[in-house]
């Protein structure tokens, strides 16, 4: 007899999260609290509530969480330039820190005792939820019905809906989807069906937010992004808030067929795997931010922070959100945005995102200094004999004791 009374699940409303609430319900005897999140994934969230009211689900909780998402999770690690593997925005990642927080928040606030997920036991997100629901609440039980279950496939989870009258839209369940999807306001994920195979091309009609390059407009788009200690605080001159800018330059972005990205990543779990994602909005970011920084932080500190970020990337991507280690990275990174402030001209054209314009009161760039045209003797160019000699000893030293390389 299982000691668990009341658990959190995080709850879609879709196929697999119906299954696992009656499942959860029949293998424990427990009552279930679903909760859903509204990550600007683009789709109605309040279906749900209806579904798990004809489940009998007392305690529904459904939230709007995508300022949250945005101004405490995406641009913290946008500050960070962060990128996984040298490509992926790590979009389906940052969403789970939110995620695993408010399931043991509820669970506090309901009295449960376990929270759940529909993560497999082949992904990463297994691991992202439970990670961070272990740091912020360590005596927490943790159950993950892919890896206790015998509902192996799509087809035994429709049998399982059918027999439990689970409501399913059957007509829609019975179309096996080609990929297996995941969205919110940073990005859409794509895998499974012929992305399986590393060399078949997408799909042009998978793509969801944004037009083929080729279909792009002919005449580009130019727009202006304010930034406030890293942080884009209004585009155009139109302030807004941190969930209203990514929904902005999704758009923007999406009709100039920007952020169209095809990828083999390397799991956490171990395993390669195939994606194809769309991040319209925060490819613009990414550019823009990089450009804003490159007038105002100084060249070592620009230095250290690219040489932090493929650890912080990893952290994110492996789920240690909750960490000391990211914690720590993030303090330092935050400490350099006091100055990264200014404004960022881009220019968006058939999938391209050029940085053609940017200015700010805290810019370290001295057009006296870096002029080809008379200095009025800002800069002595005979210093530079000093330094190049300097730096080259060592390697003089080296050549004149026979040390020299081949």
């Amino acid at each position: 007899m299982s000691d668990i009374k009341k658990v959190v699940l995080a709850y879609s409303g879709g196929l697999d999260t119906s299954v696992i609430v009656k499942w959860l319900q029949e293998s424990y005897g427990c009552e279930v609290v679903t909760f859903t999140a509204d990550l600007g994934q683009g789709e109605e969230v309040e279906p749900a509530r209806a579904k798990a009211q004809a489940m009998g689900i007392k305690e529904i909780y459904i939230e709007d969480v995508r300022e949250e998402f945005v101004r405490d999770y995406v641009f913290p690690m946008f500050r960070a330039n962060t990128i996984y593997e040298g490509e992926y925005l790590l979009g389906t990642s940052i969403a789970r820190p939110l995620i695993a927080k408010r399931l043991v928040e509820i669970a506090e606030e309901t009295g449960a005792d376990a929270i759940s997920h529909g993560a497999t036991g082949k992904g990463n997100d297994q691991v992202r939820f439970e990670l961070g629901a272990y740091a912020l609440t360590p005596g927490i039980e943790v159950i993950a019905p892919w890896r206790e279950w015998d509902l192996t496939s799509r087809e035994t989870l429709m049998a399982y809906a059918e027999k439990h009258n689970i409501p399913v839209d059957f007509s829609k369940a019975g179309k096996k989807s080609p990929y297996s999807m995941d969205a919110n306001l940073l990005h859409i994920s794509y895998e499974g069906g012929i992305l399986e195979d590393p060399w078949a091309e997408p799909e042009e009609d998978m793509w969801r937010w944004s037009v083929s390059p080729e279909a792009a407009p002919d005449q580009p788009t130019y727009i202006e992004l304010t930034y406030e200690k890293g942080d884009i605080v209004a585009i155009d001159g139109e302030p807004l808030k941190a969930h209203e800018v990514l929904e902005k330059l999704n758009k923007l972005g999406g009709a100039n067929g920007v952020g169209r990205l095809d990828i083999v990543e390397n799991r956490y779990v171990g395993m390669k795997s195939r994606g194809a994602y769309e991040t319209p909005g925060g490819t613009i970011m990414m550019r823009a931010h990089r450009a804003i920084e490159s007038i105002t932080l100084d060249r070592e500190v620009a230095h250290l922070k690219d040489s932090l970020m493929p650890k912080y990337a990893e952290l994110i991507y492996n789920g240690y959100w909750w960490s000391p280690e990211r914690k720590m990275l993030q303090t330092m990174i935050d400490e350099s945005q006091d100055v990264v402030n200014g404004v960022v001209r881009v220019k968006l054209y058939k999938g391209n995102v050029t940085v053609v314009g940017r200015k700010s009161d805290d810019t370290l760039f001295d057009d006296r200094i870096a002029t080809f045209e008379d200095d009025a003797g800002a800069y002595d160019q005979k210093d530079a004999a000093g330094f190049i000699k300097l730096n080259a000893l060592r390697l003089r030293i080296a050549a004149n004791k026979g040390r020299r390389l081949k």
